[in-house]
């Protein structure tokens, strides 16, 4: 039979005392409420019923609800498919487990809606958030931040942490790489127009092919999406630029299917830089010349940014930007400029 467990009404209960009065070892209790599946259907139904009847907390949940937190952040992305996020999903994993937190992963699905209902919803389940490429307008995103502890990865809001993939640095790295190869006119593949990592990389553009004299060419707005290529490499043909700057590499890719079947070669009919350097950018046919960015990198390094944030939320003394630098990788996607045709007598 069961012992009879006499609790002191000053003290909370412990696994022992559930152990003692369900008859069993305390850890059994503890595969009992953690794996149920790892005990019979009918010790874990008399361990349920003694901690009920003892009102025990397991001692990970009595800190949690001691404290008012919930050792979970939460990592919100626009397109969990897009390869780009798979970096920074891997980052900020791997650093909030080392510091004992639970991810909780959301795709907004490039929607402002669906990103605000997340972050409300969120003020309740996650001690903090980590937003990539939010597309909240800064009100939103400030107003947000009064709530819960934010941090922002390539979206500068005043008073909110952000990393900054520096890819407007690079820019100039893919303009002077073309202007060498010969190209005078070079189009810039636009992305989102609500995407502010877009307007800084054509605010880099255009500045920097204005210090070089060439012309400058603006196609788009694209999803950043491979679907998206097709109407790129179109427009982009019919633009009569010898080469382009895309805003992801998604689209480059996108577009490198599509000039295949119109029977356009890459690099010698037009040449293409990519943006970010995803998994499968140097597998492409040919493979991609693009702005590699530390991807993984800023994962961790907003996660650790959040969490000084989530540990000293008065402090004044927590990091508020971090810039990280990108470089340029040639492949076979650029080439030198085509010579024009020469017209016929």
């Amino acid at each position: 039979m069961p012992k009879s467990s006499q609790l002191r009404p000053d003290r909370p209960a412990t696994i022992n005392d559930v152990a003692e009065r369900s008859g069993v070892a305390a850890s059994t209790v503890s595969r009992a409420l953690s794996n149920p599946g790892r005990v019979s259907q009918h010790t874990r139904l008399r361990i349920e019923q003694a901690a009920a009847e003892l009102n025990y907390v397991p001692s990970s949940q009595a800190r949690a609800l001691s404290s008012g937190k919930t050792g979970a952040v939460a990592l919100l992305v626009p397109d969990i498919t897009n390869p780009f996020y798979f970096g920074i999903i891997r980052g900020t994993q791997l650093q909030l487990k080392a510091a004992g937190y639970t991810q909780l992963l959301v795709d907004t699905e490039e929607s402002e809606d669906v990103e605000a209902s997340a972050l409300e919803s969120l003020r309740r389940t996650a001690d903090g958030v980590i937003l990539a490429a939010a597309r909240l307008d800064d009100e939103a995103l400030v107003q947000a931040a009064r709530h819960t502890p934010l941090v922002t990865i390539n979206r500068s809001v005043p008073g909110i942490p952000t990393v900054h993939i520096d890819t407007p640095g690079a820019i100039g790295q893919a303009l002077n790489h073309l202007v060498s190869l010969g190209h005078t006119t070079v189009a810039y593949v636009s992305g989102p127009a609500t995407s502010w990592s877009n307007a800084r990389r054509w605010t880099a553009f255009n500045d920097d092919a204005k210090g070089l004299g060439i012309k400058v060419i603006r196609i788009g707005p694209f999803a950043p999406k491979t679907t998206s290529g097709a109407a790129a490499a179109d427009a982009t043909v019919h633009s009569g630029a010898t080469a382009c700057v895309v805003f992801n590499d998604l689209i480059a890719i996108g577009m490198l299917q599509r000039l295949r079947e119109r029977g356009i070669r890459v690099p010698d009919e037009l040449s293409i830089v990519g943006c970010d350097d995803i998994f499968g950018a140097d597998f492409c046919n040919p493979p991609l010349t693009t702005l590699t960015s530390p991807i993984e990198q800023a994962g961790r390094v907003a996660t650790t940014m959040l969490l000084e944030r989530i540990k000293a939320p008065l402090s004044a003394s927590f990091r508020k930007l971090a810039s990280l630098p990108t470089h340029l990788t040639i492949r076979n996607s650029t080439g030198t400029a085509p010579t024009p045709a020469k017209t016929k007598d």
